[in-house]
Parts: structure tokens; sequence; C-alpha cells
């Protein structure tokens, strides 16, 4: 039995980022992965192959809607749905090579198999041939992620009631697809069909779509998916499917308790995550699980048991890659005696269709329930001189600021690049930059970025300058 400093279960964002920094930090470390790829979900069937088939479903949008009012032409415009899925797969191949190049560049161990605690101090590792190792480590982190949740009424067979994992490895394009769940992954995932020419729609129980983001978001971004011939149907709540070799009917109510009976080649649940605790033996150890399946942890990301700790989705709040990484760089440097922070406020969540929609800090609604007074800046993309040259005028930028000294409270963007925007109002959040010097430096002509300068403007009680 090879003793280590450090193992890491699970090799998702949360789990190859802690692996690194635990190298980095002079530890000898295992990091395990039950697949035969790293990366965990993200990677492999979440973030990356979904980013790039977005990708590719925007390209092909814009050639058939956008280029010939850019004077390009183009002829017998079609579809590879073949190519389109092989190239994501491309994708997903380089990222997880990547992964593996590190653990080798850093002298990471990493084995293959399903881990499970013996006790609170042993793992017991079965390799996917069936042979068992045991080690033992001064220190576990728990980096297992999420898997697909469902509704209790609805369960997901793979075949025609799918999860995003079965999404994104279709075979042939669906003629109509029915999405229960206007969340993140919901809205996603409609935007690539939709785009491609198979029918969607989208059933949601809230109110808005992107529930958790600034309402105003949501009810922009509706207003846009509908335009692009998305059937969005909110305030409908889902309690019966029956399907059969050729599709699947859903059964909803609306508010006012009338049924409604909707039809598709495939129904795909997108109505959250739930942590994945699945055969990690923690009935064996000392570690408290909550009620909602999560891995009970301090402020220091540390487990009931205490050279235990856990990151990422297993552990519940927002669940973000980038999170994940945050926690992960954390537990190795507390670790290693460091004092670091992460300041849950100032993570950004992003929805990545188009247009982008990103958000961090306080929403409205937030601000309101705790009786928080702020000021709104507010600046239209249709104003800007960038995104009319590049044809994205849709949405807006909402900065929120306290009044009295122009702190930022939270920055909400529906835009061309919102992802990428949201960014440097990370930057004022964690710093507590204020909305005038924002707004007084330097911001390159034309740019997207520009939108933001107006509603830094706007909201430090000056009237917008520019275009």
């Amino acid at each position: 039995m090879i003793p280590y400093d450090i193992a890491v279960i699970g090799s998702g964002p949360g789990g190859y980022v802690a692996a690194i920094r635990s190298a980095q930090l002079g530890y000898k470390t295992v990091l395990i992965e039950k697949y035969s790829t790293l990366g965990g979900t993200c990677t492999n069937v979440g973030c990356i192959p979904t980013k790039a088939l977005l990708d590719s479903t925007h390209h092909y949008h814009d050639a058939l809607h956008s280029f010939d009012k850019h004077g390009i032409s183009l002829e017998n415009i079609s579809l590879n749905f073949a190519q389109l899925y092989k190239r994501k797969e491309e994708v997903v191949a380089k990222n997880a090579q990547g992964l593996t190049y590190l653990m080798d560049k850093n002298k990471i161990t990493t084995m293959q198999g399903t881990a499970t605690f013996i006790n609170n101090t042993t793992l017991s590792i079965v390799a996917p041939d069936g042979t068992s190792s045991e080690i033992k480590a001064d220190k576990y982190i728990i980096a297992t992620g999420s898997k697909p949740n469902s509704l209790p009424s609805v369960a997901i067979d793979k075949k025609r009631i799918i999860s995003s994992t079965e999404a994104l490895a279709l075979t042939n394009q669906p003629k109509s697809i029915l999405i229960i769940g206007g969340g993140v992954i919901g809205v996603e995932m409609a935007s690539i069909f939709n785009r491609i020419g198979t029918s969607v729609k989208i059933i949601e129980y809230a109110d808005h779509l992107i529930n958790t983001m600034d309402h105003e978001l949501g009810k922009t971004l509706f207003k846009i998916l509908k335009k692009e011939g998305i059937d969005i149907h909110l305030k409908h709540a889902v309690y019966k499917t029956e399907s059969d070799n050729q599709a699947v009917r859903v059964f909803a109510k609306d508010k006012a308790g009338n049924e409604q009976v909707f039809e598709a080649e495939y129904v795909l649940m997108a109505v959250g995550r739930k942590a994945n605790t699945s055969n990690l033996g923690l009935e064996n150890t000392n570690v408290a699980v909550l009620k909602n399946g999560c891995i009970e942890v301090n402020s220091e990301l540390q487990t009931t048991v205490p050279h235990i700790y856990a990151i990422g989705d297993v552990i519940g709040g927002a669940m973000l890659a980038h999170k994940a990484e945050e926690e992960a760089v954390y537990v190795v440097e507390r670790i290693n005696g460091q004092k670091p922070h992460i300041n849950y406020h100032a993570i950004p969540g992003v929805v990545y269709t188009w247009p982008e929609v990103a958000s961090v800090g306080a929403t409205e609604e937030e601000l309101k329930q705790k009786e928080i007074t702020y000021t709104i800046g507010k600046f239209p993309f249709s104003a800007n001189a960038r995104a009319r040259a590049g044809m994205d005028t849709e949405g807006f930028v909402k900065v929120l600021t306290d009044p009295k000294y122009g702190e930022i409270l939270g920055v909400h963007i529906i835009g061309a690049r919102a992802a990428d925007l949201i960014a440097q109002a990370v930057v004022g959040l964690e710093y507590e930059v204020t909305t005038k010097d924002m707004k007084n430096i330097s911001y390159a002509h034309p740019t997207y970025s520009e939108v933001l300068k107006e509603a830094y403007t706007i909201a430090s009680g000056l009237p917008s300058i520019n275009i």
C-alpha cells in the first residue's frame, strides 16, 4: 500500500485543479477517476462539448440568416449533423489530452477505478477489470461533482427521455425535442437544437427563464428565444409522461390547474443536477451527508472528518466549474498553511445562448428582499457602435450600486460577449471599486465593453456621453 500526502477523488475542474495545485506545492498526489478520460462532466459531457455545439450551430444560424446582410451570398447551405458532433468530440478529446499531459508534467499519479472509503483513513479502488487495490493518504479531497436530476414522476430512460449527457451523444438530428426546465442547461440546449431546425419547446415551472439570475435577464431572454422560434411555456408543472418507441407525451398543468399535453420525439430533462456521492462508501466513515444529498462541510471545506475535504458540486451552492476550481485551490492552500479566501458573492454566472447572459453580485430581487437601497445604471447594446457594426444589438447592461458610496452591488448583462465582459465587473465587485472609478478608466473605442462604461456613468448620476 503506497501512502500519499493527498488523494483526490474525481477529475473534473475541482479535482484536476486540486491535484495540480497539490503537486505544485510538493505533495505526493494521486488522482482517482472512474472513467477512462480525465475532466469529469465539464470536459466530457458538459461545459466543453456544449460550447462546441453552441459555436457550431451559431455559425450555421448566421450563415442561414445573417450572412446576406454582410454581402456574403451562399447557396445550398446544408447541415452535416454527423460532422457537427464529430467536431464536438474532437474538441473534447483535445481538452482531455491536455489534462493527461498536465498530470504527467506535474508527476501526479492517476488511477482509473471506482473509489470507495473502507473507513476514515483507507480508500479502496476497483479498476474497470475488477481488480482492486487500497491506498492511504494524509488528506482526502472529494470532488465527485454532480449528475443530472429529474422529477419524481419522470424517469430518465436514456432512450426517449434523456438528460444533457444523452443529448450530446445523439447520432441523428431529432425532429422535435421538448425540454423540461428553463434554467441554464435548458436554454442552452434549446438554442443548439432550434438553430439547426429541430422543433423545440421549453416547459418551465417558474415565472421566468434562468430564474436564479436577475429576472429582467430572464424576461429579455424569453422574448429573444421566442422570436427565434422556440415555444416556451412558463408556470407549468409537469406531472406525468408517457412514451413509446417513437415519441413522448408530457402532461402538465398551468397555474390555473388547466391540463395540457405536449408531444415530442425526445424529452430532455433539464431540472438541475444533484450531488454525486454514489458508491463513495461515506456510510463507512464519519462524513455527514445533508438531506439534499450534499456533503456537509465547514468554512474551510472540511467534512465532519477533518482530514477529508469536499469541493465543487458535491457540496452544493452554485454548481459552476469555476467555483469548483476556486475551492480546489482554497483547500490545498489551506492544507499548506496559507490563508486564501473565496468571495462567493463575486463568482459570476454565465449562460451561453446568443446573446450571452452573465451576472455577478446581487440581483434586484435580492436587494429588494433585503430592503437595501440601490441605484440602477442601464445601457442598451443597441446604442453601442461596435454592436451595430457586428449586428449584435439585442440586450443591455444593468449596474446596481450603493447610492451613497457608489459601491458596485451587482452587474447583469445580456448581450454579445457578455461571458467575457463580466470579468471586468467581477474585478470591480471583488476589490470594491466604485462606479465613478469604473467609468473614469479608458475603454477602447469601438468595443462592446463601452456598454459597461455607459452603465457605470449613468449609475454615477451622469448622462451617457458615448455610443
